[in-house]
């Protein structure tokens, strides 16, 4: 039996492999090198601007410098572009801090953060634009969609939040704070306005990879209807899905009503069962996740459910309008932050 074509295609899937690796091994030096030298660029124009300490002075600067290198160079060194090379030596003034980023991340993610306002929120943006390897567009969508003040986390405090930001970047330790959301939005499922639970269950089913694309990188489908057998009697749970870097079961249950206090003792109930039967050695305690059309902030409040692991969130079936989302999320957040900053008062 002749097997040299056999072997041929054997070869060529090798070499194949070995030139997709070298082409993106370059590209990753060749976008690394352009954004330090971006950055190279606009720290020199802000130590030579720094130095005559007059605005007018660094306006022509950056014109007579764009006309000289558009000329030496031909396009791409616009004064819009200088402004850019500004911009990120002023945003991120350590070099080694860029230089690390920049072999994941584009020049373009770069470009699109360092205009975010405040420095927690485009440290978290590029933590999780690294974590979970987003690519710009689906940056601009987070960001659109206020990823940030939608994680658990933007409740805390600034010094908590940079602490755990920290850990995650040095550390490459994920805080649940970091991962779960409030609100969900699942307008992609496509309901009418009257559904089910099992309606709502299915969608989800159908629509995994974008549920999944909702919930954050690292979520993995494990069963739907999990059947628990506890005293004889049976009980299923919703959806069953696995975190890979939490290292942990995420027990997840929906509600098509607001949230009611029993809710507590059933969800309580499941992820005892899956610590007990279904947790595997070196993985962290289950958590559980309860998806309502409506949370209900004081029962949740008293209920104090992060303590038994549990998780509450809304989800959203319509985009509100981006306005109405900033407000209302701006609101939450401030509540939240003056109701741990009176807890810790009282303790």
């Amino acid at each position: 039996m002749n097997n040299k074509p056999q072997n041929i295609n054997n070869l060529f899937s090798e070499i194949k492999q070995l030139i997709e690796e070298a082409k993106q091994n370059v590209a990753v030096v060749v976008n690394a090198t352009t954004t330090v030298l971006y950055w190279n660029i606009g720290e020199r124009i802000n130590s030579e601007i720094l130095d005559n300490k007059r605005a007018e002075y660094g306006k022509e600067v950056v014109k007579s410098l764009s006309r000289n290198l558009t000329e030496e160079y031909g396009k791409g060194w616009s004064e819009k572009q200088l402004r850019h090379c500004l911009r990120i030596a002023e945003t991120f003034p350590d070099k080694e801090i860029v230089y690390a980023l920049s072999r994941q991340l584009s020049w373009t993610h770069f470009r699109t953060i360092m205009y975010l306002k405040d420095e927690i929120r485009r440290e978290f943006y590029l933590e999780m634009a690294k974590l979970e390897n987003w690519n710009t567009r689906t940056l601009d969508e987070k960001i659109d969609s206020m990823l940030f003040e939608r994680t658990a986390i933007s409740k805390k405090p600034d010094e908590l939040i940079k602490h755990e930001l920290k850990e995650l970047r040095e550390e490459n330790k994920l805080s649940p704070d970091l991962v779960f959301r409030d609100p969900y939005f699942l307008n992609f499922l496509g309901l009418e306005d009257r559904y089910s639970e099992k309606t709502l269950e299915n969608a989800i089913l159908r629509e995994l990879e974008k549920f999944i694309l909702e919930l954050g990188q690292g979520f993995t489908f494990v069963e739907r209807q999990k059947r628990m057998l506890i005293d004889g009697d049976s009980f299923k749970l919703d959806l069953l899905f696995y975190h890979r870097k939490l290292k942990r079961l995420i027990a997840i249950d929906l509600k098509l009503d607001k949230f009611k206090a029993q809710y507590k003792g059933q969800m309580e109930l499941y992820l005892r069962y899956l610590e007990k039967h279904e947790t595997e050695k070196g993985e962290e305690t289950p958590i559980g996740m309860i998806l309502c059309a409506e949370g209900s902030k004081e029962q949740i409040q008293l209920l104090q459910l992060e303590k038994s692991g549990i998780r509450i969130a809304e989800y959203l079936m319509e985009l509100p309008s981006k306005e109405l989302l900033q407000k209302k999320l701006h609101k939450v957040i401030e509540l939240e932050r003056k109701r741990l900053k009176t807890k810790k008062l009282e303790e």
